[in-house]
């Protein structure tokens, strides 16, 4: 079910100006990060450990309090109106934080009650939202009896009972394997579909490319690129293919000028090559080697090498030439 709040549809999901925050010990987590989230978007946060994001996201959600700057959240500005708010946003945290001997559905409940939700209303949104969750069937277990997944599953569910126009994931598939990550990006892009802006932190940064539209790094307390995917992915002068190939592979591969070209198994090649360049031209040099491709897909996760662009040594060197 899409959010109930009624909000202006044409002001930012979240916006954020010149925002800072020092701790008393003198570090400072953010310096002048600015930033906007439109309405509806699938938003990923994307940054190394220790480069400011938990606090971006403490400040948003009024665990943390900033130093300097504005955030408003749908138009109603953090300071003004902190109650106002809130009462759009839902967030997932990192750690898991509800009372494992409670059952699930006393979870959902009893956060909507928090809220101000009257029970019978709690509970129907209960229902809904476990369902969506895939965790209707274990309503009334104990939730230490859950499995990971479906503890974060949980969580998602309880944040999604207050209607949030936007809520904020903070690595929600962190520890959990790969099938049960990609049911939770199932339901991620069915809460997206149904209205919800999604800002999602995550460490793998293929999830982001699968899940989001726009997205913004962040390095040092800096945003250092933002904008959508596609563009930003679009600045990377190399892109990859991986080739599945009938029969095995020569001992020897062609040599072909300006790409790396290597043999992951006997019937499978990776390679890398510049943008401009003629994919025909890698056709051919395989073809004169007696390689027949059967098929071929693009490497998805060309955010990595962004990212590490942007926030490895290279990107460290440029901050301290340009200091």
């Amino acid at each position: 079910m899409a959010p109930q709040n009624s909000v202006p549809s044409h002001v930012p999901a979240l916006s954020i100006t010149g925002l800072r925050k020092i701790y008393d010990n003198g570090v400072e987590a953010l310096k002048g990060v600015s930033l906007q989230v439109n309405p509806g978007d699938f938003f990923a946060l994307l940054g190394p450990n220790g480069a400011g994001k938990s606090t971006l996201i403490g400040v948003v959600s009024s665990l943390v309090n900033k130093s300097a700057g504005e955030v408003s959240v749908f138009g109603v500005d953090l300071d003004r109106d902190r109650d106002g708010a809130m009462r759009l946003l839902g967030l997932v945290p990192q750690e898991i934080n509800f009372n494992m001997f409670e059952k699930p559905l006393d979870i959902c409940v009893n956060y909507g009650g928090f809220y101000g939700i009257p029970r019978a209303e709690a509970l129907v949104r209960a229902e809904e939202e476990l369902k969506r969750a895939q965790l209707w069937e274990k309503a009334q277990m104990m939730s230490r009896t859950l499995s990971g997944g479906m503890k974060r599953r949980l969580m998602i569910a309880r944040a999604m009972m207050t209607r949030p126009r936007l809520l904020i994931l903070d690595e929600p598939t962190a520890g959990v394997d790969i099938e049960i990550r990609r049911g939770m990006w199932k339901t991620l892009k069915e809460i997206n579909a149904a209205g919800t802006t999604i800002i999602l932190t995550t460490h793998y940064l293929e999830e982001a490319e699968s899940l989001c539209r726009n997205l913004a790094i962040i390095d040092h307390g800096k945003i250092v690129e933002q904008g959508p995917m596609r563009t930003l992915l679009a600045k990377l002068d190399v892109e990859g293919f991986l080739f599945d190939i009938d029969g095995e592979l020569p001992q020897q591969l062609p040599a072909i000028e300006g790409t790396t070209l290597i043999a992951t198994d006997n019937h499978t090649l990776d390679l890398d090559m510049p943008r401009a360049m003629d994919l025909n031209r890698v056709f051919a040099a395989l073809n004169d080697a007696g390689i027949r491709v059967r098929s071929m897909r693009t490497k998805s996760n060309r955010l990595e090498e962004l990212f590490v662009r942007l926030t490895g040594d290279e990107a460290a060197a440029r901050r301290e030439q340009a200091a």
